[in-house]
């Protein structure tokens, strides 16, 4: 019987050349760069740079890692009131606009507005949801009542 040593399966869509997924990817940013770390404004264009000095990570992987990074609540308050941009480094390279301040001061309203809102109807489901148990319990102590009264003559 001969055993042969089992060879590396070709990467799939699921499993990255690097072995990184875009959280992976995520963590190891955290891990190296300030940037990430600290959650400040990246610099435009920052994906480019990732790749050059990542060459092993599938350009779709860095996409959507900076799709999460981007969209998240604590990037977007950073967004909010940051004046400058920075780079892999953590050196400033650029300015925000005004215009990409008022988009994720606006992203932030919208969020929190609709977190309001499934918290709301939440609340109104519990609350409906109480009643009608609070209606079922009340019919069944009535049959019960009636069942005792009928039944004890």
């Amino acid at each position: 019987m001969t055993t042969e040593a089992p060879q590396p399966s070709a990467p799939t869509p699921e499993t990255p050349k690097s072995g990184l997924d875009a959280k992976g990817l995520l963590d190891k940013l955290r891990e190296i760069s300030p940037t990430f770390r600290d959650c400040k404004p990246v610099a435009l264009r920052i994906d480019k740079t990732i790749m050059e000095r990542m060459p092993e990570v599938e350009r779709k992987v860095v996409r959507s890692a900076m799709r999460m990074h981007t969209a998240s609540t604590r990037y977007l308050k950073a967004m909010e009131k940051a004046t400058h941009r920075y780079d892999l480094d953590g050196k400033e390279d650029g300015e925000v606009s005004e215009e990409h301040r008022t988009h994720a001061a606006q992203t932030l309203k919208q969020r929190f507005a609709d977190v309001a809102k499934r918290k709301r109807d939440q609340q109104k489901e519990e609350q409906e949801r109480r009643r009608a148990e609070e209606a079922e319990r009340r019919r069944a102590d009535k049959l019960s009542q009636l069942v005792n009264k009928f039944s004890t003559r």
